[in-house]
């Protein structure tokens, strides 16, 4: 396994540089995809929104500064990618980004790439209601078993307004969900 310092340096590497994206690539497609569903929901948008974030880290890996961790980094540009790309969404259908989550969630029973039931769809439907912030950090704890240090160095928030955000959404989801 290489070490993310080593890929860092070769990604940077006119010579070392295709075969280092590669390995990038690899390593944390799955991972970006999932975050990434979670956030646009649809599978063909994610794919497209999976495309731009790897485009960019391209671009821009002679930015990166090592403050945080490779992967802490991409998934602020995948975050940023999949926030941006909804906003873009709901600005060119001309509806709100509320508007834009209900269909989203609507859609999601006609999404061959969903699997869920009934259940995990009404958890869905309550996921989509929840203020921004709380639905990332919701998703990052909650699905990607993400530490609240490694939550506070992709969305740049303190661990204590995490912990905050986290508790909202669970009080939020937990009164969706017994409502209906």
């Amino acid at each position: 396994m290489i070490t993310e310092e080593t890929l860092v340096d070769e990604l940077r590497q006119e010579k070392t540089q295709a075969k280092a994206f590669e390995v990038l690539v690899n390593t944390y497609k799955e991972r970006l995809y999932w975050h990434i569903r979670r956030i646009v929901l649809n599978h063909d948008d994610t794919d497209d929104v999976l495309q731009n974030t790897f485009i960019k880290v391209y671009k821009n890996i002679n930015g990166f500064k090592g403050e945080s961790q490779l992967y802490s980094w991409m998934y602020r540009i995948a975050t940023n990618e999949a926030l941006s790309f909804l906003k873009k969404q709901s600005k060119n259908q001309g509806i709100s980004d509320t508007e834009l989550q209900d269909r989203m969630v609507a859609n999601l029973q006609a999404d061959v790439y969903f699997d869920g039931d009934e259940i995990q769809l009404k958890l869905q439907k309550a996921i989509a209601s929840l203020p921004e912030k709380q639905k990332l950090v919701f998703n990052m704890k909650y699905y990607q078993e993400m530490k609240y240090e490694e939550i506070s160095a992709v969305l740049q928030t303190s661990v204590g307004a995490l912990k905050a955000s986290y508790h909202l959404a669970i009080k939020k989801l937990e009164k969706f969900l017994k409502e209906d």
